[in-house]
């Protein structure tokens, strides 16, 4: 008998709101549906179809035009898919609507990013902190009205229908849960709150790498401690944080921090369960912007882990001393871009450090960026002239 595990199909809609209501992320709505696609891909479902839906008058029930609706039923029934993403917000009474109108499970983008989480967490902290977040976006879901998708295909999380725990519980079962996870995850905190006292103790400074979800994090952290942190070329591939010593080439020993990737319109029940984790950040003697540079959407994806540091209460400009900027995949650059970026990063206030981890481009000049930081040995000048 073959065990191969069965594909899931999925259709994959974004819509493209007008007027305030689309502002907040990138405007261009094929890079919104590009995404889309490949967090659907993250977690194993095959896209069959993807497209962009206008919507000019969101409705309360189902989001989408009647008109709409109807189109997309026609083509889930076409591609016999099961699944249907919609990366934008949705009600509980528009998931429901939206289910019993196209005979699919629907996930919304908080659903879809909970799903990749709640396969990409390994420790016990994580697998707590997105259960607590899963229970959380749960809790509010809870309607009766969801057994027309008893007889769909089983599966894990979010795509299990209506057998999941989570839907036949109450909300009292749920809030029980929930106050278990916490007390579990307030010792972790303080647990990890012991463990910085040790690092202050012990005055190795901590750097703690941020940015958008595969702008090389992982693949920079390797380069910097020689460690083999899992990299790979995949939206949320790290979600445990790691860390580890790396050496400066003052002789200081740093503590490197790797997180998870923040991503545009990052659910708040996620930033609130993963605060225990995302504490090693708010720590942080530096922070370590890292950015893919070479991605067409970088100012955007800048502005949205700015927001979430802003959230976490961490002032991100340039002036405050504490971010510093890493432009990474540089190796992804033209000749021309390349030069031009180089140029520009040179004219900024707190001078971004342009790398790439995979060939190691940089990598010295951003130890000793580091260094001068907390040496204080180096003045700024000294390495934008050594740059030049």
């Amino acid at each position: 008998m073959s065990t191969a595990k069965a594909r899931t199909d999925a259709v994959v809609l974004a819509p493209a709101l007008k007027g305030p209501r689309g502002a907040g992320r990138t405007s261009d709505p094929q890079a919104r549906l590009d995404e889309a696609v490949g967090l659907a891909r993250a977690i194993g479902l095959r896209v069959a179809q993807n497209l962009i839906v206008p919507v000019s008058r969101p409705r309360p029930d189902t989001l989408l035009s009647g008109g709409k609706v109807e189109e997309v039923r026609e083509l889930v029934a076409q591609s016999g898919a099961q699944v249907v993403i919609v990366d934008h917000p949705l009600s509980p009474v528009q998931q429901r609507n939206l289910e019993r109108a196209w005979n699919a499970k629907v996930l919304d983008r908080t659903g879809l990013i909970l799903e990749i989480f709640g396969e990409r967490a390994q420790t016990k902290e994580g697998r707590l902190q997105v259960e607590l977040a899963h229970l959380s976006y749960q809790k509010s879901r809870l309607v009766r009205s969801w057994t027309h998708l008893e007889r769909q295909r089983g599966g894990r999380g979010f795509m299990g229908g209506p057998g999941e725990r989570q839907i036949e519980a109450d909300r009292r079962q749920i809030q029980g849960r929930i106050d278990v996870i916490r007390r579990k995850l307030a010792d972790v905190r303080r647990t990890r709150g012991l463990h910085r006292e040790g690092r202050r103790r012990s005055s190795n400074p901590v750097v703690a790498l941020v940015g958008y979800t595969n702008a090389g994090k992982s693949t920079l952290f390797n380069r910097l401690t020689g460690e083999g942190v899992a990299a790979k070329d995949q939206l949320f591939a790290t979600l445990d944080p790691t860390m580890r010593a790396v050496r400066l080439p003052d002789g200081q020993t740093a503590i490197l921090s790797d997180t998870v990737g923040f991503i545009a319109d990052l659910p708040t029940t996620l930033v609130a369960a993963f605060r225990a984790t995302l504490e090693e950040v708010i720590e942080a003697d530096v922070i370590l912007h890292v950015r893919d540079i070479s991605a067409e959407q970088t100012q955007s994806q800048k502005q949205d882990v700015e927001a979430v540091l802003q959230e976490l209460g961490i002032d991100p400009s340039p002036g405050a001393g504490r971010v510093i900027e890493v432009w990474n995949k540089a190796d992804l650059l033209s000749p021309e871009d390349h030069a031009a970026l180089a140029n520009q990063a040179l004219r900024r206030e707190a001078a971004p450090v342009l790398t790439s981890a995979t060939t190691g481009e940089g990598i010295s000049d951003l130890l000793a960026r580091l260094a001068a930081h907390f040496g204080d040995e180096t003045p700024e000048g000294d390495y934008r002239a050594a740059a030049e």
